[in-house]
């Protein structure tokens, strides 16, 4: 009964710690894209580029690279989570966590590099897909519970 409880108090921490670290990591997407407008005041002026902007290769790079990460960031995650239920340690589903965030964070970090870089007027683009992905990998209390009992 008390390593029971000791465990669901264990538990409860370790979630409110990934919460925060989720949640400071969603902030900082909008640190980001504040300073973008910080950096760039004329970037959202009347678009006067074409869709592709004036350097069509690497916005298709990024691009691709945008939804790369993406799968990428579930991939890990999805190891981390597994290596956590195989060994029965936590640390390692917080670790997921904050891996799939940061990947998830570099496609917003395309997108300020797009804009301060080369001017590119689309730019949100990339923080909407990375601020999606980063809602995708909302922490579940159910995965710290899978990693101390197992499936």
């Amino acid at each position: 009964m008390i390593a029971m409880q000791h465990d669901t108090t264990e538990v409860d921490a370790r979630f409110r710690t990934m919460m925060i670290l989720w949640l400071v990591l969603l902030m900082s997407q909008v640190m980001f894209f504040g300073m973008v407008f910080v950096i760039r005041p004329d970037i959202m002026n009347p678009p006067i580029q074409p869709m592709l902007g004036e350097n069509p290769l690497l916005v298709l790079l990024f691009g691709i690279l945008a939804f790369m990460n993406i799968a990428v960031s579930f991939f890990l995650r999805k190891r981390a989570q597994e290596q956590a239920i195989l060994e029965r340690k936590m640390s390692y589903v917080q670790t997921g966590l904050i891996i799939a965030c940061a990947v998830c964070e570099s496609i917003s970090l395309m997108g300020f590099v797009l804009a301060i870089a080369f001017g590119y007027q689309y730019f949100f683009f990339w923080f909407i897909i990375g601020i999606i992905g980063i809602f995708m990998h909302f922490p579940r209390r159910q995965h710290l519970l899978e990693a101390i009992y197992g499936k």
